[in-house]
């Protein structure tokens, strides 16, 4: 079993909006944070956003932060990202990843990583 499959990402106009999704492996990361980063082309990978195992509680970029909101589905054991009012510096590669019980915006805080999904937006 793959423990973290991202799915969603694909070509949108700037202002439009986007769901991402991330289903993880109950078994593993039920009492884990769970986060989402990002990889622009010729950038490093940056963090978005994460959610507490619980779901109480996220934390998001700057750069997202009233755009972007993070939930989490505790029965169906997925996470989802839904992108508003997108913008052409949102184009990247993003990673789904799986943290500690406890982790921040920190990369090396997680341990597990998805394959990845592609958002690519226009102007």
């Amino acid at each position: 079993q793959v423990p973290l499959v991202e799915s969603g990402g694909r070509s949108v106009q700037a202002g439009e909006s986007l769901r991402l999704s991330c289903g993880y492996s109950g078994r593993l990361f039920s009492k884990h944070t769970m986060g989402w980063f990002r990889r622009a082309p010729e950038k490093d990978r940056e963090f978005v956003a994460a959610i507490s195992w619980s779901g109480a509680a996220t934390d998001y970029a700057d750069s997202v932060k009233g755009r972007f909101t993070l939930s989490r589905d505790k029965v169906n054991n997925t996470i989802t990202l839904q992108m508003n009012n997108l913008k052409p510096e949102d184009t990247a590669v993003y990673y789904c990843a799986a943290g500690r019980r406890i982790s921040g915006s920190s990369e090396v805080e997680y341990s597990t990583w998805g394959q990845g999904t592609l958002v690519t937006v226009s102007s």
